[in-house]
C-alpha cells in the first residue's frame, strides 16, 4: 500500500531547488519507506537537497536515517556554460559552485536535520572508508561515465541482501538523455546481483539478490 507523504514535507520537496520531478520523488519516497525499515539509506549526489527531503520524510516514517554524500562543487552538467548552471550557487570568494548552504537551508526548513546527515566529500573517497550495510542506495551524482562508475563500484557492494539500489536519470533512448547512468544500470543488472523491481519515469529500483557485483 503506498505511503502518504506528510503535506508539509510535500510542500518542502516541491519548492526545493533541484531537478527531481515530483512523480519520481514520490516513487523515491515510497521506495525508501519500504526499504528504510531494514537499515540506513544512502544518497550519492545531494545538490540542494530536493531528493533528500523525499528520502528524509521516508526515513522518519521508517525509523531510519539518510546519509547524503556530495562535494557540493557541482557535477559537470551544472558548471558555468552548461544548460543546468545556476549562477546563484557560485561562491564569489572562490569562483566555484557551492550548493552546501542551500542544502542546509532546505533541510532545516523542512525540519529534517535529525533524519538527514550530510557528508561533504568526493563519493569515491568516502566510499573507501565506508563499512555499514545499506538498506537503500540512491545513485544520482555526476552523470558522465567516470563518476557513475565510481559511485556504483564504491557503494553498490554495501547494499545488503534484500536491499535496494536505485538509479536516477535512466534513459534507454539516447534522444531522451545521457547514457552513462543507463550503461551502469545495465551493468548492475547483468552482474546477477540485482533484479529490477520497479520503475517510475527515469527512476529504476533494483533489489539485491546475489553476491557478485
Amino acid at each position: 500500500m503506498p505511503m502518504t507523504m506528510p503535506s508539509e514535507l510535500l510542500y518542502a520537496a516541491k519548492h526545493a531547488k533541484g531537478f527531481m520531478p515530483h512523480e519520481e520523488g514520490l516513487a523515491l519516497y515510497e521506495t525508501a519507506c519500504h526499504y528504510g525499515k531494514l537499515g540506513p539509506i544512502c544518497e550519492i549526489g545531494t545538490y540542494c537537497g530536493k531528493s533528500a527531503v523525499y528520502l528524509g520524510a521516508a526515513a522518519r516514517q521508517a525509523g531510519s536515517v539518510v546519509v547524503t554524500v556530495d562535494h557540493h562543487r557541482g557535477s559537470e552538467e551544472i558548471q558555468p556554460g552548461w544548460a543546468h548552471h545556476d549562477p546563484t550557487l557560485v561562491d564569489p570568494r572562490f569562483g566555484k559552485m557551492d550548493s552546501l548552504p542551500t542544502f542546509r537551508s532546505t533541510i532545516a526548513a523542512a525540519g529534517l536535520e535529525e533524519e538527514v546527515i550530510a557528508i561533504v566529500g568526493r563519493s569515491e573517497r568516502v566510499a573507501a572508508l565506508w563499512n555499514t550495510p545499506l538498506a537503500m542506495l540512491f545513485i544520482d551524482g555526476g552523470h558522465s561515465d567516470e563518476p557513475v562508475t565510481h559511485d556504483y563500484e564504491g557503494w553498490a557492494p554495501h547494499v545488503m541482501p534484500g536491499g535496494a539500489l536505485v538509479f536516477h536519470d535512466i534513459y534507454p533512448d539516447p534522444a531522451d538523455g545521457g547514457q552513462a547512468p543507463y550503461r551502469v544500470y545495465r551493468r548492475a543488472l547483468e552482474s546477477g546481483a540485482f533484479t529490477e523491481v520497479a520503475q517510475t519515469g527515469s527512476v529504476r529500483v533494483l533489489e539485491r539478490v546475489g553476491a557478485g557485483i
